[in-house]
């Protein structure tokens, strides 16, 4: 069976406890390790590993990333994790578990350009690399072993540990035979993983899965699904296609090939983003309006942030709002060119807010844009009815330029601290 070292990279045809080159327990062995080509990799907490590195203190503190005391977690470390921190966690709910932890703001500056870095360790293994995030890909290495002299395994073991050595992040590997399974996988043995699902195994791996173990399964379809009395996948194979289909339409025919680890989708280079949006769910419902305003344009300035670190704009702004009963209400407002400025995004998301035609409490808020083009297209037409529109835009570029040259908090609007 071949077995792979994970530290000094070491392929063998025998399985022992270490490496016999460098003695390392970081052994991976798999009968069809060498055979496989289609791999998922996700990084571990990348935003919080991100504060960390950059941060030596933080090192062994719980860290959480995401908003204030009203906010949600975006990610958090895995010491925070020990304690039941999870991502969307309410930040109150957090810091009540673990209420020695540090809070950091988001740097989306900081995180793209660590992604890119990993994009490009990336490039040089694969053209045929499909994001997901920032944080992580599909890459189909097919017939990359006789270009580089190695199967894909020991590539991707490679790609984790050069991350690891030139940029100080980590990520975990999933290695399969479709982009289904490899997801699953990278998810195994987290952090620092490296799991193989093999074609042989992949009926006795799923059976005793859980439903929510398919990508797309969200809670209104687990719900769904045990109303039918199915709660695993050895329960979807007792169903036949055409009643999951007639029960659950298009879903249910997915399922019904999920079910069976059949997944034939491609890694598709060129699957476009559709749109970049943020929101954030209030610890109290709330109808501040000196509140609701200071969320608007914070959200419009992280989605902004978003769509300048992408070099993107988008056409049209969309504002969400969730009330107190759940009742949701979306707005949008094509403008008349792109944008990825925060003042066009935060000024059209709040006149869809003044005439969206409800009245709080609202417990959520989101702000997006989509419709989206590239960098050069935004912001080219003048604004005759808003004379100082063109100042604002300026002044805009030139915080971004202090900002990128001095750091994240080099300059902050009073509007932000709202």
């Amino acid at each position: 069976m071949p077995s792979l070292c994970r530290d000094c990279l070491t392929l063998t045809d025998s399985v022992t406890a270490r490496c016999p080159a460098c003695r390392s327990p970081r052994i991976i062995a798999h009968p069809e390790l060498t055979e496989l080509s289609i791999a998922h990799m996700d990084c571990d907490a990348f935003y919080a590993s991100v504060e960390k590195r950059d941060n030596p203190a933080l090192r062994d503190q719980p860290v959480i990333v995401g908003g204030g005391q009203r906010g949600v977690v975006s990610t958090c470390c895995y010491i925070a994790r020990i304690k039941g921190v999870r991502s969307a966690m309410p930040m109150f709910q957090a810091l009540r578990l673990c209420p020695d932890a540090v809070v950091v703001k988001p740097r989306f500056s900081a995180y793209t350009e660590a992604s890119r870095a990993i994009r490009a360790m990336m490039e040089d293994l694969t053209p045929s690399i499909e994001p997901l995030s920032l944080d992580e890909a599909f890459m189909d290495l097919t017939g990359t072993a006789r270009l580089h002299g190695a199967p894909p395994a020991v590539l991707l073991a490679k790609l984790t540990k050069r991350m690891e050595d030139e940029l100080g992040l980590t990520g975990s590997i999933g290695l399969s035979h479709n982009k289904f399974l490899a997801k699953i996988a990278s998810d195994l043995d987290k952090p620092r993983g490296f799991s193989v699902i093999g074609k042989a195994e992949t009926e006795t791996f799923l059976k005793p899965k859980p439903v929510r173990v398919i990508w797309g399964v969200g809670t209104a379809t687990q719900t769904a699904l045990e109303s039918a009395g199915i709660r695993t996948i050895a329960d979807l194979l007792r169903w036949d296609r055409a009643d999951l289909g007639a029960r659950l339409g298009s879903m249910g025919d997915r399922l019904w090939h999920l079910a069976r680890g059949l997944d034939t989708r491609r890694v598709n280079r060129d699957e476009k983003l559709k749109s970049i949006s943020k929101e954030t769910t209030f610890f109290e419902d709330t109808s501040d309006p000196d509140l609701l305003d200071g969320h608007i344009w914070r959200l419009a300035e992280q989605v902004a942030d978003r769509a300048k670190a992408k070099r993107l704009s988008g056409r049209t702004v969309t504002l969400k709002l969730k009330k107190g009963d759940f009742q949701l209400v979306t707005r949008r407002h094509a403008l008349s060119d792109p944008t990825q400025l925060t003042d066009r995004i935060y000024r059209a998301a709040r006149d869809l807010f003044d005439h969206a035609g409800t009245h709080g409490p609202f417990r959520l808020i989101g702000v997006g844009i989509s419709d989206l083009a590239p960098e050069d297209q935004a912001d080219l037409s003048q604004d005759l009815l808003d004379p100082e529109a063109n100042r604002r835009a300026a002044a805009e570029r030139a915080t971004d330029a202090i900002r990128a040259r001095f750091g994240a908090e080099a300059i902050i609007k009073g509007r932000s601290l709202r």
